[in-house]
């Protein structure tokens, strides 16, 4: 019943550490309230797990400390989780689109290959796993003391990989934060990130018109811009570049689209007003976005053909092509949300070892810590990064 380190929570970030130190020779209990292991990696990248990202660096997280993950990505890069990906001889390939490199990582097979190697990791390092295990309370009187439906366990270092409130169907719960503030660690606020976005009234009514269409798109908000597709659906909006800009949408903000340069339709507009006079402005625009989309875009205008357009009316549309203003009145929530922004606040942390400044032996590790990834694997190589990083200091 005693241990040298107890981390609660089985997810990506807790595996990873309790496999890391158990190969240093720590016993480890690992705890989690869930029936099966890491259930967020299971159902990640469609099933195949973007275990990482080639190209991940500082400037792919938010966080109210921008300097914080410098340490423990530089201490364990994406080539080397590769590296152990290809040990355990797990095929994997880059997600490729046309004309960008994305760096994006995935299992060729399965995500369970990359939850048996975590498994196997912890086998090898003789780490105890108890699932299916409350945690009721915690304390801490020289060593911590973690009461459970399964007994009461004690360490000398308590490891806290809960993740964030993101997906509540997968089992997430506020506990990190609840330990964090029981030991006076402060919390950052928290929202849904990588999450739709939804709308309301007339703008919704033309939105929903067009649900199942996809389109390459460049999406911004002040500060942030991301070239990648975009989806309608019944509820709104997602899709890749949807999902990245909402962790930078703030409530009430508006976001801007590009389906092409403004400049570049304009002049195919005014050309085929030229060339192909007796064609319609929905038709042009087809030829270059997705059809409904065109549609939508010239739904106002009366005139069936471009030579009955003024210049100015063909500038107008190329304009909202080039930057489609919308509003979102909020987002799906949790419920769909890829991760959580916001957590344990990074001021209250080691960026070498990742325990609390003021509270020896307590360590946060994962998304419960105010460390937010873009999409396409950074939110692994966070955990595995901060996870090693933990795990190297136990």
């Amino acid at each position: 019943m005693n241990y040298d380190v107890i981390i609660i929570g089985a997810g990506a970030a807790g595996l990873f550490c309790a496999g890391q130190a158990g190969k240093r020779g720590r016993r480890v209990l690992l705890l989690d309230h869930s029936a099966k292991p890491a259930e967020k990696v299971r159902i990640s990248g469609g099933g195949r797990c973007n275990f990482t990202n080639l190209y991940c660096g500082p400037d792919n997280f938010i966080s109210a400390n921008p300097h914080f993950a410098k340490s423990a990505l530089s201490r364990y890069s994406p080539h080397d989780f590769i590296a152990l990906v290809e040990q355990y001889g797990i095929s994997w390939h880059e997600k490729h689109q046309t004309g960008m490199q994305l760096g994006q990582l995935f299992c060729d097979e399965s995500s369970q290959q990359i939850i048996d190697l975590l498994l196997t990791e912890c086998k090898i390092g003789g780490v105890e796993v108890k699932l299916s295990t409350t945690v009721n309370c915690v304390s801490h009187d020289g060593r911590y003391s973690v009461e459970t439906s399964a007994g009461t366990f004690t360490a000398a270092a308590l490891v806290i990989a809960t993740g964030g409130l993101s997906i509540p169907k997968m089992g997430a719960t506020n506990f990190g934060y609840k330990i964090a503030a029981q030991f006076g660690v402060t919390v950052t606020p928290r929202r849904a990130g990588l999450v739709p976005l939804t709308f309301t009234g007339a703008q919704d009514e033309g939105l929903k018109a067009l649900a199942g269409t996809a389109a390459p798109a460049r999406v911004s908000c002040e500060g942030a811009s991301f070239d990648e597709a975009i989806l309608l659906t019944h509820r709104g909006m997602s899709g890749p570049a949807i999902l990245q800009i909402s962790s930078y949408l703030e409530p009430g903000e508006a976001m801007q689209i590009a389906l092409m340069d403004g400049a570049q339709i304009e002049a195919v507009l005014l050309d085929a007003k030229t060339r192909r006079p007796k064609s319609a402005a929905a038709t042009v625009l087809a030829e270059h976005i997705p059809k409904r989309l065109a549609e939508y875009f010239t739904a106002h205008v009366t005139e069936t053909r471009l030579a009955d357009m003024t210049d100015e009316a063909l500038r107008d549309i190329a304009s909202t092509v080039g930057d489609w203003a919308l509003r979102p009145a909020g987002s799906e929530g949790y419920r769909k949300a890829e991760v959580t922004l916001g957590g344990v606040d990074t001021h209250a942390l080691n960026s070498k070892t990742m325990m609390a400044n003021d509270v020896t032996g307590l360590y946060f590790i994962g998304e419960v810590v105010d460390v937010t990834g873009h999409l396409g694997g950074h939110n692994f190589q966070w955990a595995w990064a901060s996870a090693y990083a933990c795990a190297q200091s136990l």
